[in-house]
């Protein structure tokens, strides 16, 4: 900032344009002109080589009446050097209403520009997925169909109710996601909620569907691809009830216990 002047009218507008000048500096110059004299009282960030007692050259501020407007702009304007920028002129009066002086901000566009430029080039189309990569990999597809749902009801995983959550597991069903082993605790954690829930859920699933459907009995089985202890058969604490974390045999299993068991491979 420039000396301070003994100019009144400087030390009672110096706080607002050096606050103005910190909250934007070091991309905006704060300007304080004498309207009666048409020259510069203090400047805050300096973009030039003004400085107080230079003309303003600000013509097209003469004369205002009383009933004029107070703030001008945003409007362009360009430096020497080719910088455009952004500029807000607000008059400040006296306590008869006449201008005392004005206030100018101008602020540089190029900084924005640059970013705007770098946000649009990251935000360009992508092109096409190369599915030959991606059509074995069930969490890609279970991500496809959990994000595509919360990004079209607009609620994030933690805020979907039940019938929510059913929409999305009929889908990660149909989606051939639930017949993958370890694809529950996966599934758990993407919508922000319990294994246990899944489960039960999953329960209400095949009862919906029906004991006599294919999908009643495919359901939360997780019979894919791969090996581990979310199998199917192990008796740890995630086994969950049954004979396996993802076979949640109960009264709706089937048969009586001793029935021969089929094979779900």
């Amino acid at each position: 900032m420039t000396v301070e002047a003994p100019d009144p009218r400087v030390r009672t507008w110096s706080p607002v344009c050096q606050a103005v000048a910190l909250l934007l500096g070091p991309y905006a110059e704060v300007v304080l002109h004498d309207v009666a004299r048409d020259e510069v009282l203090a400047l805050w960030n300096p973009m030039g080589s003004r400085a107080p007692g230079d003309p303003s050259l600000l013509g097209e501020l003469d004369g205002l009446a009383p009933t004029a407007p107070d703030v001008y702009g945003p409007y362009e304007k360009l430096l020497p050097d080719g910088r455009r920028l952004s500029s807000v002129s607000a008059v400040l009066r006296d306590t008869d209403g006449r201008p005392s002086a004005v206030l100018c901000v101008n602020l540089d566009r190029g900084p924005l520009e640059h970013a705007a430029a770098l946000l649009a080039g990251f935000a360009a189309p992508t092109a096409p997925r190369p599915e030959p990569l991606f059509e074995h990999d069930w969490t890609e597809r279970m991500n496809d169909v959990i994000g595509g749902y919360v990004r079209a009801h607009g609620r994030p995983p933690e805020r979907l109710g039940r019938e929510d959550r059913l929409a999305v597991l009929r889908e990660l069903d149909r989606a051939g996601v639930l017949a993958v082993r370890r694809a529950v605790p996966a599934v758990a954690t993407a919508l922000r909620v319990s294994r246990s829930t899944v489960y039960a859920l999953l329960a209400d699933l095949r009862t919906e569907a029906g004991p006599g459907s294919e999908a009643g009995h495919d359901i939360g089985t997780g019979t894919g691809p791969g090996t581990g202890p979310e199998t199917g058969t192990g008796t740890g604490p995630e086994t969950g009830p049954g004979t396996g974390p993802e076979s949640h045999a109960g009264p709706e299993a089937g048969p009586a216990a001793d029935a021969p068991q089929r094979n779900e491979r």
